[in-house]
């Protein structure tokens, strides 16, 4: 699985490193940093449930 982030969307609510600080992590001003690579298969539930908590829509995880 891949996770993709659209930083033009990204508002920095922070809800996908609150939902998922295993997959996540945030910049120095609380926005999504880019993922690099493949998400472990143990994570990638996780990441779904991340990506899913975003109000903008700017994570994509397939």
């Amino acid at each position: 699985m891949k996770i993709t982030i659209d930083t033009g969307l990204c508002s920095g609510h922070a809800r996908c490193a609150a939902t998922a600080p295993e997959v996540f992590e945030l910049d120095d001003n609380g926005y999504a940093l880019p993922f690099d690579g493949e998400v472990p298969a143990a994570l990638e539930e996780k990441a779904r449930e991340g990506a899913f908590a975003c109000p903008e829509r700017a994570i994509t995880a397939q």
